[in-house]
């Protein structure tokens, strides 16, 4: 474990060296982790923790689409995949990974399954923190826990087949057997975290909605769709607009943010453009801000939960869903971005 320090703020973060394969095998060698859901959480975490040794079984219903990529994947089909139902029962550690509204649609069934001892692990605090819309109010006598990976599954999967990992929190609700801590660190290990950092379900699910609508989705394709409109209105062509607002970003400049810092990035881009971007960057936040404590507040209020959940068991929205992500792929700028992407090298014809 490491003490980290950041102005007058210290905290102790979890590295994946502090839990070595044989202290993995100590700790969840007599458990059983089962998988409910095989999203891009649900396969990433749970082939993960298959490759690190971990006892898991995977708990889908067989009409899902998931079940034959599960199939495809190596799990096989009642012995390490089954039922949700078979799957709860047979864990002394459930990852509750179906999607948010998912959650509260099987709570009913999983809760009686859920004997002393257990523990009931999250990655995301959405079904526990509004728990007055979703129902979901674990029994006594079980650990109630989270690790949140700090990516997609599909990242998290990725990073680990090459040898990396990616950040995550975790957090400790219940702890009933003693022992819920270090269950939490040992999984949060296996499914490929690089460093932990502990957090409560209350302060991650807020973090995580504001995010997700804002800097890291919502608000970035706003601000790139923004900026090739207005290329666009003023004559630029759909590849020129597209390499300058989004080509030049996530090959160029995005990876030089991550490597060492937004100063690194400036340090290593022209003259003229630091000082551009010197001039900007105020205005663009001044501008944002409200609208950035406007989200913080339907987040913060439950109105996105409420919101999320109401679409997402809304008949027909999964059809309403591939409509609105269709638009988006055949808008011009993506239909620009397909073609940008055909030409990087090695990259062939999509």
């Amino acid at each position: 474990m490491r003490d980290i320090q950041i102005g007058d703020f210290r905290e102790t973060v979890v590295e994946r060296g502090d839990y070595p394969p044989e202290k993995l095998r100590e700790i969840l060698g007599p458990e059983t982790v089962a998988v409910l859901g095989y999203g891009v959480q649900g396969r990433g975490q749970s082939l993960n923790m298959r490759d690190n040794g971990v006892n898991v079984v995977v708990g889908l219903r067989r009409e899902s689409p998931g079940w034959s990529l599960a199939e495809g994947d190596g799990w096989v089909p009642g012995k390490t995949l089954v039922s949700l139902e078979e799957a709860a029962e047979r864990g002394s550690i459930v990852l509750y990974l179906l999607s948010d509204a998912g959650q509260k649609e099987f709570w009913p069934k999983l809760r009686p399954l859920l004997t002393p001892g257990k523990a009931l692990m999250f990655a995301h605090g959405f079904s526990i923190v509004f728990q007055d819309q979703t129902g979901v109010v674990p029994p006594e006598g079980i650990d109630v826990v989270m690790v949140a990976p700090k990516g997609s599954g599909t990242t998290l999967r990725r990073m680990f087949v090459e040898g990396q990992g990616i950040n995550a929190s975790f957090a400790v609700l219940h702890d009933a057997t003693g022992r819920a801590r270090e269950r939490t660190l040992a999984v949060g290990v296996a499914i490929g975290s690089v460093f932990m950092y502990e957090t409560t379900f209350d302060r991650e699910v807020v973090a995580d909605l504001v995010g997700e609508r804002g800097v890291l989705m919502g608000a970035i394709y706003g601000l790139w769709l923004a900026q090739y409109e207005v290329l666009r209105a003023h004559g630029h062509t759909p590849s020129e607009a597209f390499n300058e607002t989004v080509e030049e970003a996530t090959q160029s400049l995005y990876p030089l943010i991550a490597e060492k810092g937004m100063e690194w990035m400036y340090a290593n881009c022209s003259t003229t453009a630091q000082r551009g971007a010197l001039d900007w960057f105020t205005a663009f936040r001044d501008a944002v801000k409200p609208v950035v404590e406007k989200l913080y507040g339907s987040v913060a209020s439950g109105e996105e939960a409420r919101r999320a959940l109401e679409a997402n068991g809304r008949p027909g929205y999964r059809q309403e869903l591939e409509r609105e992500l269709a638009a988006i792929a055949d808008s011009e700028m993506w239909r620009a971005g397909r073609v940008v992407r055909g030409l990087r090298p090695g990259a062939g014809n999509e």
